[in-house]
């Protein structure tokens, strides 16, 4: 999913730069989840503290830098390359220790200098940034609000000094992407169209 997002992001401004043989340096932001849970767990497992006593309450995440892939040249011709050199990528990053150290260092800055020191550590390296992809495990089972069900679910991050942010979340065996942009920088219809392109190409092989 994050390789399609890439694909997309890359289509757009292949479109809206005007020089297709241009090349732009982009990074985006993955924001990993870092919690000890290996399944998913019932209500009384999750409350229940012997269980889950190596669990930790609390946003425990990690960042990641991931450089998009360049559209360009004939390693990217096929979608399918791209898409799978984007995965390559950020599972070299995962493999690196990037992930324990990350969420280490975030530990440390909240345990001696507070929470409003890391929040301004983390706006930092968001805003130096090209995008921010975040994703989440949803429930597998329908959850209702006051005996309303719900047919859909997702969420997005506010906030943040970025441009384009991406939110994937899975409810009962469906995926929703959420996206964010900045007003007047990036033109929506434009974006939405490049997004949906780069699905297209992936179910239909097509080139670039």
């Amino acid at each position: 999913m994050t390789g399609i997002i890439f694909l997309g992001a890359r289509l757009y401004m292949k479109e809206t730069s005007g020089d297709p043989s241009s090349k732009s340096n982009s990074t985006a932001l993955v924001a990993m989840n870092t919690r000890n849970v290996s399944s998913y767990k019932t209500v009384e497992e999750m409350i229940n503290v012997k269980s889950n006593a190596d669990t930790k309450w609390g946003n425990q995440f990690a960042l990641l830098h991931v450089a998009i892939p360049d559209l360009h040249g004939a390693e990217y011709s096929d979608p399918t390359s791209f898409v799978f050199k984007a995965k390559e990528i950020i599972r070299r990053n995962i493999n690196s220790g990037t992930v324990y150290l990350t969420g280490k260092l975030h530990e440390t800055l909240r345990k001696y200098r507070g929470p409003e020191a890391t929040a301004r550590y983390i706006h930092r390296t968001m805003k130096n940034s090209s995008m921010l992809i975040s994703n989440m495990k949803g429930p597998l089972e329908e959850l209702a609000l006051a005996n309303h069900p719900c047919s859909g679910m997702y969420f997005i991050i506010v906030g943040c000094p970025l441009s384009l942010g991406f939110t994937i979340m899975s409810y009962m065996g469906k995926l929703r992407v959420a996206v964010i942009m900045e007003k007047g920088f990036i033109d929506p219809d434009k974006f939405k169209s490049c997004i949906q392109k780069a699905f297209e190409m992936m179910l239909q092989g097509e080139s670039v």
